[in-house]
């Protein structure tokens, strides 16, 4: 029994999990309405109350940016409400490439959508996979970041691979490719590339040994699949005996979907933080959802309980 009332609650693009989570949790997802206007102004508001309540709002930040700004928006509104606790649920945390001055004159995006929501009132944050863990640090409140190792690691154990290698797709991966390889206990690939400009790739060569391998390219994102695509190919130029890619957020942008399905990819693995278009071919996608391990760490947090036992690595 939660030493609070809880109640959980979703941006209209996270309904779909929000469902999922409440469903594996165990309680009935709140309810809210967003009222708009014609030009493109939109206004959240909680339709119960929710006065004392320990408040989650469920919202990844996927494009458009209107998802943040609803995000923004609903933790305003409940803060305002009385909450006694407002926390972010953010699977998919948008903005995260933009951790640093890369060049001059740029914004850091991570740190400013921090600012935020911090300023919109929030108390915690829950979220998943951040393309660099230092945006943990850019949070004046505590930030729960959870690791899809736990979802992963049993699915690929479950294809039964002969001769299993962990792939990343550059330099920037090989933290995570070591990880699993050493969970695993099987050797890991680098793919190294060079870049020709904003998401497009130069040239690409693996340093590790390919020939014979059963490789799983690992990644955070997926977006426009360039880069991804482009080191399955050349895995299997080398000699690859199969190539999987396996990542936690199918942001899918442009022809991501045609590169992806026209690849040398025999299955794409991916989970439910951002939804695939339907409107696709998904025959090469394996969904793994993230609801029951939001639920139970949504649960912990409820109750001041550790989570870092949900931690595979």
């Amino acid at each position: 029994m939660a030493l609070h009332n809880i109640k959980i609650f979703a941006g209209r693009e996270s309904r779909y999990l929000a469902e999922k989570i409440t469903a594996s949790y165990g309680v009935g997802l709140g309810k809210s309405a967003v009222l708009e206007f014609s030009d493109g102004e939109f206004q959240p508001a909680f339709d119960e109350s929710i006065r004392g309540c320990t408040v989650f709002i469920v919202q990844s930040t996927f494009p458009p940016t209107e998802n943040l700004m609803e995000l923004l928006l609903m933790i305003d509104a409940a803060r305002r409400a009385s909450a006694y606790k407002v926390i972010a649920v953010m699977p998919y945390f948008g903005w995260a490439r933009q951790d640093r001055k890369d060049r001059p004159r740029v914004s850091i995006g991570a740190k400013l959508v921090a600012n935020l929501l911090c300023a919109a009132g929030v108390d915690r944050i829950v979220t998943m996979d951040l393309h660099a863990d230092q945006i943990q640090g850019f949070f004046d409140v505590p930030v729960d970041h959870l690791y899809a190792s736990g979802i992963f690691v049993p699915y690929i154990k479950s294809l039964g691979l002969e001769h299993l290698s962990f792939a990343a797709p550059d330099m920037g991966g090989a933290k995570r490719v070591n990880a699993y390889a050493q969970h695993f206990e099987v050797p890991m690939i680098i793919s190294h590339k060079t870049r020709s400009g904003v998401n497009k790739v130069g040239s690409m060569t693996a340093i590790g040994d390919v020939r014979g391998r059963d490789i799983v390219i690992l990644d955070d994102m997926i977006d426009t699949a360039g880069t991804i695509t482009m080191a399955a190919d050349m895995l299997k130029r080398k000699g690859a005996r199969s190539v999987r890619a396996c990542a936690t957020h199918p942001v899918l942008s442009g022809a991501a979907y045609d590169r992806l399905n026209k690849s040398k990819l025999c299955e794409v693995i991916v989970t439910d933080t951002i939804p695939l278009d339907g409107g696709q071919d998904l025959s090469k996608f394996t969904v793994l959802s993230v609801a029951d391990l939001f639920a139970d760490v949504m649960e912990r947090v409820s109750n001041f309980k550790e989570i870092s036992s949900r931690f595979i690595f």
